[in-house]
């Protein structure tokens, strides 16, 4: 007996110390952006990210400020997610309740085979094939925009979204759905208001990681969005992400420059950004799983 209490306090110890270290390591990524980004905080100050444009090199005035670089985060995050959400959701319902044992063996290891794409074929792909299309599509002086790059994004969220999904809806335990079926309700019926609601917490969970891919991605929104640093929410017209912006800045601005030190402070507002999103899931799943 003692020898089995003292294995469960080491277990309980260990998990106990790996959840710190994930709390602490998250603490540190903070604590250093923080600690680079606060020079530009002092001087030349925070107003200055208030700007309407980001422009760090120039023999005139440099301007440092983080509106078009959030407006463009903001344009492709929304247009990846208002086509991944309804296209993943009905494709996982479709695999998980309807298709056939023959389809979803051939549509399930496809679609995470998709999800093993490098960011950087898809660039190419969004490059070569995806900006011509969208310029033709729509008579645009440019494919590379907003639209081209969210459209590309919500191909990487896609597979990762669909998978998820589909598992919570395969996990609902099927009495639940026999009794909705014995009690008179269609099959489309069950699937809407007894299928669905169950496994709704995991659906939500899927559509948050697939936010956070794409709200995070960066060689992709780098190849074809235009890097146009815009004020705009028009998907039409190009913008950049903040994400591009450190990837094509960061190797090579001085160390320790003004430059620099704004770099850091588009990774913290990125940092508050992803953390939000999560803290809300969090919010959601907590409500969502009390309800259901």
């Amino acid at each position: 007996m003692a020898q089995r209490q003292w294995q469960e306090k080491a277990i309980h110890l260990t998990l106990v110390a790996m959840a710190t270290t994930s709390l602490l390591v998250v603490a540190l990524i903070f604590l250093f952006l923080g600690k680079e980004a606060i020079p530009f905080l002092q001087e030349p100050g925070i107003a200055r990210l208030l700007d309407r444009q980001w422009m760090p090199v120039s023999f005139q005035l440099e301007h440092f400020g983080l509106l078009p670089l959030l407006s463009g985060s903001l344009v492709v995050t929304l247009t990846a997610t208002l086509i991944t959400v309804p296209f993943s959701v009905m494709a996982a319902i479709y695999i998980a309740e309807i298709a056939r044992p023959l389809e979803r063996e051939f549509l399930k290891p496809f679609i995470e085979l998709l999800a093993s794409i490098p960011s950087v074929v898809l660039g190419f792909f969004g490059l070569v094939v995806l900006a011509p299309l969208v310029k033709g599509l729509f008579g645009l002086p440019s494919g590379l925009n907003g639209l081209t790059g969210g459209l590309l994004l919500a191909l990487m969220a896609i597979p990762t979204v669909i998978s998820i999904s589909e598992d919570a809806i395969m996990s609902v335990p099927r009495h639940l759905k026999q009794a909705s079926l014995a009690l008179g309700a269609s099959e489309l019926q069950t699937i809407l208001k007894v299928t669905v609601p169950a496994a709704l917490p995991g659906i939500i969970a899927a559509i948050m990681l697939g936010m956070g891919r794409i709200v995070g991605e960066t060689m992709v929104v780098m190849m074809v969005t235009g890097n146009a640093a815009l004020v705009t929410l028009n998907p039409f017209q190009s913008v950049r992400t903040m994400t591009a912006t450190i990837a094509a800045e960061m190797g090579e601005v001085s160390f320790g420059s003004v430059h620099y030190s704004a770099l850091f402070c588009v990774g913290v507002v990125l940092m508050l950004v992803t953390f939000v999103l999560n803290l809300g899931a969090q919010r959601v799943l907590k409500r969502y799983g009390m309800m259901s």
